[in-house]
This record gives C-alpha cells, sequence and structure tokens, in this order.
C-alpha cells in the first residue's frame, strides 16, 4: 500500500507542476515593414506628354494663317 501511495504522491507532484502555468496564447511577432524613402515618386511625370500636346495645339494656332487678303 504504501508503494501505491508514493507513486499516486509522485504522480500528484509531477501532475500538478506540469499544468502550474495553464495555457498561453503564442505570440507571433510581425516585422514592421520599412518604405524606402530615398527616391520620391515624382508627381508631374504624367503632365509631360499632355503640357507637350497643348504647346503643340498652341503652335498650330499660332502659326495658322488664315488671312483672305493675301491671296488676292
Amino acid at each position: 500500500m504504501t508503494k501505491f501511495a508514493t507513486f499516486a504522491l509522485a504522480l500528484g507532484l509531477t501532475a500538478s507542476s506540469a499544468l502550474a502555468g495553464g495555457y498561453v496564447a503564442p505570440v507571433v511577432e510581425v516585422e514592421p515593414v520599412v518604405v524606402d524613402a530615398a527616391k520620391p515618386a515624382s508627381s508631374n511625370a504624367g503632365l509631360v506628354v499632355p503640357a507637350l500636346l497643348l504647346l503643340g495645339v498652341i503652335a498650330a494656332v499660332a502659326s495658322d494663317d488664315d488671312d483672305d487678303d493675301s491671296s488676292n
């Protein structure tokens, strides 16, 4: 009977120490996202082509010689 009591006591002590902490949810560490700010984005890159087209239209209108007096 003493062997059984000793075994039960040893089993009880190991079981209580194994479950003493309880469940702890795992912590997932997320690395922060680093934005490369060395090369800023150009904000006027899409305006170059329309500006050139506008200048072309202005030049075409300015050079349009629509005078009827010069042909007489």
